[in-house]
């Protein structure tokens, strides 16, 4: 027995082009290098650990189909009709997941659905307009890189999709991604999640790039702000599900996803709640972060726009990170310079990591300075915002 067929990874590996089989080490070894950065919490490690092991595997677990093909029996993202589908659900180990929670994008609604349990809406309606007019500026990036993706020669779907990246909320690339661009999802999503871990990195810099320190420690004296009330706040949720609903029906399972989930929050329904963020949450999460990792062959990833998405996800969330703090800085002139414009940060929607950043930023220069509810209330209007902008490309691409 030839040792390339007892030992079938490394005969694969031996048997790979050349650069599919270097392709096939490195992701190996970033695997690792995941599962590393996301134990020492340098990346998120919820996301971090389970696509680490999950990319390792599916790299290193390449077998002999036949003499003339080679495969995984993980998963495959391209199988499209019934009689395909039926195979690989019988066949690869994860097709089910993938089959039953990515291409519906249901894995997306329940990650959003746990971001609502997790979330405030009670400062979105203390600072309205404050939240909203800042996190209308940090889309610039989801705007701008567009028109900049369509120059690099992409078509007008895989464009949308690595734009969304710069509203850095990754359930909106997923959903955005399978709708229009579903041959390339796998390298668009997987840049997205990988750079929405990096802004925990990025953003702080960006922050004292353009801010100088004076500015940063300003305290905002009405952060309190009015009280709001649980039925105020359920008020609010089934009426803004309502009307995005109306206005942007193709994102409507996402806005009732997430509305749903803070309406569960604001009821008091105990059970429900430990439901969603303990199960739907954590299951949703880990399976994200596992089924991202699975898809990560070195086949797909050497795409040669892989490259291009690289460039323009990175434009995006910078171009998205610097909309934000002018925003924050035209709300500081508008309010007489008594605001923080270091806030303008978390109107980019990574919740809540961009609100924590803004926070940590200011708490590092004035310890007396508090800016997370005003932080938190950009930062889930960006959630909002983000909502929009992928209903508004979702219903407008395919007629362009």
């Amino acid at each position: 027995m030839e040792l390339s067929n007892l030992f079938q990874g490394f005969g694969t590996l031996a048997a790979s082009e050349p650069k599919i089989a270097i392709a096939r080490i490195v992701l190996m070894l970033l695997g690792c290098l995941l599962v590393y950065c996301g134990k020492k919490n340098i990346l998120e490690p919820l996301i971090m650990i389970p696509m680490g092991f999950g990319m390792t595997a599916v790299n290193a677990g390449v077998l002999f189909f036949s003499e003339t093909q080679m495969g995984t029996l993980f998963v495959d993202p391209l199988a499209s009709s019934t009689d395909e589908v039926m195979n690989m659900l019988q066949i690869d180990v994860f097709q089910p997941i993938y089959s039953l929670t990515f291409g519906n994008n249901l894995i997306a609604c329940l990650v959003f659905m746990g971001i609502g349990v997790l979330a405030d809406v009670g400062n979105v309606l203390r600072y309205p307009f404050t939240s909203m007019f800042i996190a209308l500026f940090a889309e610039l990036g989801t705007i701008v890189t567009f028109p900049i993706a369509i120059a690099m020669g992409l078509d007008n779907g895989a464009a949308a999709a690595i734009s969304i990246v710069g509203g850095a909320d990754g359930p909106m690339v997923l959903f955005t991604a399978l709708m229009l661009a579903p041959e390339v999802f796998v390298p668009i999503t997987v840049i997205a999640y990988l750079y929405l871990s990096l802004t925990y990195g990025g953003y702080p810099f960006l922050i004292r790039a353009m801010i100088p320190k004076e500015l940063r420690g300003i305290v905002v004296k009405s952060s309190k702000g009015p009280n709001i009330t649980s039925g105020q706040k359920i008020a609010f949720d089934v009426i803004a599900c309502g009307l995005l609903s109306l206005l942007f029906p193709v994102a409507a399972p996402l806005f009732l996803s997430f509305f749903l989930g803070n309406g569960i929050k604001e009821s008091g329904i105990a059970k429900y709640v430990e439901l969603i963020d303990n199960v739907f949450l954590y299951w949703a999460t880990f399976f994200l972060g596992l089924m991202l990792g699975v898809l990560c062959e070195a086949s797909t990833l050497m795409n040669p726009k892989v490259l291009i998405f690289l460039i323009l996800g990175c434009v995006a969330l910078a171009i998205s990170g610097v909309g934000g703090i002018i925003g924050g800085y035209l709300v500081y002139l508008i309010n007489g310079k008594q605001f923080n414009p270091t806030i303008g940060i978390a109107g980019v929607s990574c919740v809540p990591s961009c609100a924590k950043i803004a926070h940590h930023e200011v708490q590092a220069i004035n310890r007396r300075s508090v800016v997370l509810n005003y932080a938190m209330g950009a930062n889930i209007c960006g959630v909002i915002t983000s909502a929009i902008l992928t209903g508004i490309y979702v219903s407008l691409i395919p007629t362009l």
